[in-house]
């Protein structure tokens, strides 16, 4: 699988800035640029990291075809025929770190690094932020839903309702590692092993003479993997009362009705009642499915209103993040290369928030060895060898008189190498390892970071080198909140 024809997604101010360096004869010095987000989405207490495969795939597609270089000689900039020949030639030649797929991840540290060429540098910018982007968001947003269903199987329902095709696959696969038990996606399913699931819709109960009949002559032609949708005309007067006639004429051929799916009304309502209908009549094995525009809002009102629903089938607001479209990436220039050391840069901003962090940095999850439990993570330069120190200092960024000394730990560099020189060095996991990566990480974090409504906020601290190096740049610049006067 490869993504060879993406080369041109990416922005054209890329493409605009490249050809400038190159004109200036800037192309080939060193820049450090750090992708992170600012924000947690959801108002949740983490994000779970998602993007890195297609990452991946799209770095060691880059190549400019011949169509690509046609299109470029249309550009009103009349880019130079040198300029375009060293696009054919172009291959990443740079270093990528990144976090692994499932890693538990949080605002305003590097997820990923990229050190390389200028020219090569800047042009991933756009595609990279794509990826990671909306992976991470998917993903948690997916482990929002499963914090909230922890022993409940979640069916991923949101391919007619993406933002097309590649949103459904990719998203569903985000939704994967972050806990979802399969997807009604059947090319996700085919590209990456997860479980492929689905049941029937109204259009097949209409398409017969009665409903009945409808259930009948599906269950024959799926007598082991029957679930019946039973909201076509009345869920309890009709739809489940079928059902549990469809269940007995199973029973009879030796199989069994492995489910009932609600699509509307009131779920609890509904739930309650199909449950006592069907053990009523033998049938407590038959499992309920719920859809209908769910969320993990609307799953933790169901369940703490007494719905005895066992399966969810979670589409738009999932696929979509309807209720917060955006994780609002972004990749900042922070060192530029100057004969063999690394100088530090930093962007200063009316918005506070969007300072930048400056330098050639790594990040580390301080693990307390006594409890195996996060004390929080550490941005420090890559020359500091933190994992050699006996006391690290983590302090609060903002109020530093926050600050707590920390011993006997581990600390954990979270950033890995995935392209060195151009060449990928990262073997990619099969999704049931990065699924259990996830599920692991988890236990590294107290509940109170985790929960759904009003996390902790977990520590993200800079060492002191990078808090001390941030000041003092922000003091050399000539920085003026307000109107500026020429």
């Amino acid at each position: 699988m490869s993504d060879h024809n993406l080369t041109l997604h990416t922005d054209k101010y890329q493409i605009n800035m490249i050809y400038a360096h190159w004109k200036l004869n800037r192309h080939d010095q060193i820049r450090v640029f750090d992708a992170y987000f600012r924000k947690v989405p959801f108002g949740n207490g983490y994000a779970v990291f998602g993007g890195l495969e297609r990452i991946v795939h799209y770095i060691n597609g880059l190549r400019f075809s011949e169509e690509d270089i046609a299109y470029l000689k249309e550009q009103p900039e009349q880019y130079d025929e040198a300029f375009l020949q060293e696009l054919k030639n172009f291959r990443f030649t740079g270093n990528l770190y990144a976090v692994e797929e499932g890693t538990i991840v949080f605002p305003n540290e590097p997820i990923v690094r990229v050190e390389g060429r200028i020219f090569e540098a800047q042009l991933i910018e756009t595609a990279l932020l794509n990826f990671m982007n909306y992976q991470t968001l998917i993903a948690t947003k997916a482990s929002r839903i499963r914090r909230v269903a922890p022993n409940d199987t979640l069916f991923e329902f949101g391919t007619r309702r993406a933002q097309e095709a590649d949103a459904a696959i990719w998203g569903a696969r985000a939704a994967y590692i972050a806990g979802f038990d399969g997807t009604s996606n059947m090319e996700s399913g085919k590209m990456f092993g997860i479980p492929s699931i689905g049941t029937h819709a109204h259009a097949w109960v209409m398409d017969f003479e009665s409903e009945l009949d409808a259930f009948i002559a599906y269950a024959k032609v799926h007598p082991d993997n029957t679930v019946l949708l039973v909201d076509t005309y009345d869920t309890l007067k009709s739809g489940v009362p079928n059902a549990i006639k469809v269940g007995k004429y199973l029973e009879e051929k030796g199989h069994r009705l492995k489910g009932i799916r609600l699509d509307s009304g009131d779920l609890t309502y509904l739930s309650v009642e199909a449950r006592k209908m069907l053990d009523e009549a033998g049938l407590d094995y038959v499992k309920i499915v719920a859809s209908n525009d769910l969320d993990e809002n609307v799953i933790f009102n169901l369940k703490a209103q007494g719905a005895k629903i066992d399966a969810w089938g979670v589409g738009t607001q999932l696929i979509t993040a309807a209720d917060n479209p955006s994780l609002g990436g972004v990749y900042k220039l922070v060192a530029k290369k100057e004969g063999n050391e690394y100088k530090p840069v930093i962007k200063l901003s009316a918005n506070p928030e969007k300072m930048t962090t400056p330098g050639f940095k790594s990040v580390y999850r301080i693990i307390n060895n006594a409890n195996q439990k996060a004390e929080g993570d550490y941005i420090a330069f890559v020359h500091e060898e933190v994992e050699t120190k006996d006391k690290i200092k983590l302090f609060d960024p903002i109020h530093i008189y926050l600050h707590k000394f920390v011993t006997n730990f581990q600390a954990i560099e979270l950033l890995k190498p995935i392209f060195v020189s151009g060449r990928q060095t990262y073997d990619l996991p099969d999704l049931k390892t990065i699924r259990d990566h996830h599920q692991q990480q988890l236990t590294f974090f107290w509940d109170e970071y985790l929960r759904k409504l009003n996390p902790e906020r977990y520590p993200v601290d800079l060492s002191e080198d990078v808090w001390n190096t941030k000041m003092k740049l922000i003091s050399q610049k000539s920085f003026t909140v307000g109107k500026s006067r020429l």
